[in-house]
């Protein structure tokens, strides 16, 4: 079995236990598709990060990726092991700041920041933009100006470094959709844009390679050109550029052959790449800031399946059907993602013939995993998917309209429900009939959780309908 970050064995029974907890128990009890986390494993990832920056730089920044996995638990633990929040959205903004954590810990990325968002953003009092584009430089600009207060940014640059990794998740080449194009000399402009602004206060410089990154020289890479780029805007402009935040994206070990560098390694390249950087330029060493997500929180979670059917094609495969799939889990279906999967009702038995795992969601690509070995599986047994913590219910949909499964962190002997499984009603929750089509013919229309009649009326015009559609909701 692979080795995992948090206490994996099989008990008495011959089922997987992740931290104590038998994963066959709590499938049992909070139902399947189902997350699992390990608390300890969420929080000892975060003290190695703390760690290693205290070890490179003292007074340098781990702040986590909430695009990885963000719920208002996992806020609560980021913000008690005092890591800093870098969000994307307006979502990820609220569900921070509904967690209790602190604006000013807050980082604001993304490429296509809404005047909405940078609105709530700026009133909350957050630490930092991360500005991507001069679009956004204005916009931000307007809004502070309007709220009459100052925020503090810095600048987002592709720095032209192609980080070896699928190229859906690489961000950090010449042609891409996020930040400044330093080979074209965006970013040098962005420093220049901003420096004049009144109410935008330029902190320093920030880079994102990609993800799912298994080595430090791009990294080391990253930080030689975002000095290059520090060095030029202190010649031209006379800026001293106070931070350097060399992004995230880490790898992590979905398949036993994948040996990522350590934190302590990855940190140390990066802190020596950007010392020796300007001691040869003669500046002073910016305040370095990482942001790790997939790293901290993917392998400190598995999903939980059950096996719903088990169909053979003599001559050519056995399939192992399971009741979740791509609506909880897309990455293997985006971008060929490859998993360790193993039959957490059997883990005593050995292997039989390779099977494809099969989710089932209504398309031929719905495939968990392929050419995989496990023992003999039968329906109802329950397969766990390690290292899933991280991409997968962040990306989760309601595809075919399944809910969305409920989510446990598991902790000090205990399993907690952090998200609550959806139910049939809380897909269609935000459906809404118009009356136009409700008056054509007597229906049934439920609204909450009542099933009300409403009959057909030719002679209902917009404003009643719109008073109709406001009851029915």
């Amino acid at each position: 079995m692979m080795e995992a970050p948090f206490a994996v064995s099989a008990n008495e029974q011959g089922h997987l236990t992740v931290d104590g907890m038998d994963v066959v128990s709590l499938a049992e009890r909070f139902g399947t598709p189902l997350y699992v986390l390990s608390e300890r494993a969420i929080r000892e990832r975060c003290r190695s990060y703390r760690a290693a920056m205290r070890a490179v730089d003292p007074q340098g920044e781990v702040v986590y990726a909430g695009k990885a996995l963000l719920t208002t638990a996992i806020a609560r633990i980021l913000d008690e092991e005092g890591l800093h929040l870098d969000v994307v959205s307006g979502g990820e903004l609220y569900t921070a700041l509904a967690a209790g954590f602190p604006a000013e810990r807050i980082h604001f990325n993304g490429n296509a920041k809404t005047q909405a968002e940078i609105e709530l953003a700026i009133n909350a009092g957050i630490g930092r933009f991360i500005v991507d584009n001069f679009g956004e430089i204005e916009l931000i600009e307007t809004v502070a100006a309007a709220a009459g207060k100052r925020v503090t940014a810095l600048i987002r640059v592709t720095p032209g470094i192609e980080a070896h990794t699928h190229e859906f998740i690489q961000t950090g080449v010449t042609d891409s959709k996020f930040g400044f194009n330093y080979e074209g000399g965006q970013a040098f402009a962005a420093a220049e844009r901003i420096l004049r602004s009144r109410h935008i206060v330029l902190a320093g410089l920030q880079c994102h390679l990609g993800s799912q990154i298994l080595a430090r020289e791009p990294f080391e890479r990253a930080a030689e050109v975002m000095i290059q780029l520090a060095d030029e805007i202190r010649s031209r402009l006379g800026y001293t550029v106070g931070e350097l935040d060399l992004g995230g994206g880490l790898g992590v070990r979905y398949l036993a052959g994948d040996n990522p560098p350590s934190v302590a390694e990855l940190l140390a390249g990066m802190g020596a790449a950007v010392r020796s950087a300007c001691a040869a330029r003669g500046l002073p060493v910016p305040r370095l800031i990482v942001e790790p997500g997939r790293s901290i929180v993917a392998e400190a979670g598995l999903i939980l399946y059950r096996v719903s059917a088990v169909k053979d094609i003599p001559g050519v495969r056995r399939y192992v059907a399971v009741d979740g799939g791509m609506a909880d889990n897309i990455r293997p279906a985006l971008y060929g993602a490859r998993y360790t999967i193993i039959n957490a009702s059997r883990l005593g038995e050995a292997n039989a013939a390779p099977v494809t795992v099969a989710g089932r969601c209504c398309e031929s690509g719905d495939i968990v995993a392929r050419d995989v070995a496990l023992p003999e599986s039968h329906v109802g047994d329950i397969l766990a998917v390690l290292t899933a913590g991280a991409y997968t219910f962040s990306m989760a949909s309601n595809y075919n309209r399944l809910p969305r499964p409920a989510m446990v962190l598991v902790g000090d002997g205990c399993a907690d429900l952090i998200v609550e499984r959806q139910s049939y009603q809380d897909v269609i929750a935000q459906d809404r009939i118009p009356v136009r089509l409700l008056a054509r013919a007597e229906v049934a229309v439920c609204a909450g959780g009542e099933l009300l009649p409403v009959r057909r009326d030719e002679s209902v015009g917009c404003s009643a309908r719109g008073q109709l559609h406001q009851k029915l909701k």
